[in-house]
């Protein structure tokens, strides 16, 4: 009982606001239903009680005072009375992920059969499978970075925009993977439900600064395993990342998945796998019994 007390309180104080109106038109409408109240003026209560008729028989069930336990109630119900913390539904849904792509020449190259973009979109496919239900959203970079989808469920739209891309169709070519990395990174923190970052990339030119993004990054390094990782290595130390290099069954995809799942949940912000639950709708049954006073022959407020 005392944990409960200490705990309790409202989510939505503010709605308690309207009970001072309530409390106020109560008041004032009692008063002026009052028929005594003009004669305590010119007569001593001590005569003026058995001179008036009718008020011992006064109720307490009437419409002005039913109504103020209506507001009362429904005020309370509102304001979110709230003692206890619940799992919340999307607590065990996997985390978003934020797919970092590069799309530039260097990504044509054969020797990951059919070539890297072609084995990208296969591991991305495979990955979008083990992961299924997860939102997952496009970035693609070279020369320059472009949000190509926003994290969706529909893994289909995922895959065919991942399909169309190219390095014909990039405005130039480059190595932008800062500016796709941060880009992400600002979808993710609008979306505000946690996740992380996949940047699936053959090589890296460009560099990162002292700054550090605000969610998780893995390093998909799309080379052959004899072939050194050496920049990309750099690049994953510099975002204190995991670099998880390409194999010909779905280690790798396993992997990531893994680490998506781990390190997007934990990303989470503070407070996400419970809420507060609330008892208000407790109190709809009993103010649906007080409205059904309402239905009796004669009752007017005003």
């Amino acid at each position: 009982m005392i944990s409960i007390l200490t705990a309790f309180h409202f989510e939505r104080p503010a709605w308690l606001l309207l009970l001072l109106p309530a409390a106020a038109l109560w008041y004032m409408e009692r008063r002026r239903s009052d028929e005594a109240r003009r004669w305590r003026r010119v007569i001593e209560p001590e005569l003026l009680r058995h001179l008036l008729v009718g008020q011992e028989r006064r109720s307490w069930l009437s419409p002005n005072n039913l109504l103020l336990a209506v507001w009362v109630l429904a005020g309370v119900a509102v304001a979110g009375p709230a003692w206890e913390r619940e799992p919340s539904p999307f607590a065990d849904a996997k985390p978003p992920v934020m797919v970092v792509l590069r799309v530039a020449p260097t990504m044509m190259t054969p020797d990951l059969a059919p070539t890297r973009l072609d084995r990208a979109r296969q591991k991305l496919a495979d990955l979008l499978k083990l992961r299924e239900g997860a939102s997952s959203g496009l970035v693609a970079y070279s020369g320059s970075s472009h949000l190509v989808l926003p994290p969706t469920p529909d893994a289909g739209v995922v895959l065919n925009l991942a399909q169309a891309l190219s390095p014909e169709i990039m405005p130039r070519e480059g190595d932008d993977i800062a500016g796709a990395a941060a880009l992400a990174d600002r979808v993710l923190a609008g979306g505000g439900h946690g996740g992380s970052i996949l940047l699936m990339a053959d090589t890296a030119t460009g560099g990162f600064g002292p700054s550090r993004l605000g969610h998780p990054v893995t390093v998909f390094a799309l080379l052959p395993p004899d072939q050194d990782r050496g920049r990309l290595a750099g690049v994953a130390r510099a975002l204190d990342a995991d670099l998880v290099a390409t194999t010909v069954d779905q280690v790798d995809v396993e992997a990531v998945a893994r680490r998506l799942d781990r390190t997007g949940r934990a990303a989470e912000v503070a407070g996400e796998g419970q809420h507060w639950k609330e008892a208000g709708y407790w109190l709809t049954p009993l103010l649906a019994l007080l409205a059904l006073l309402w239905f009796r022959r004669g009752w007017v407020t005003a």
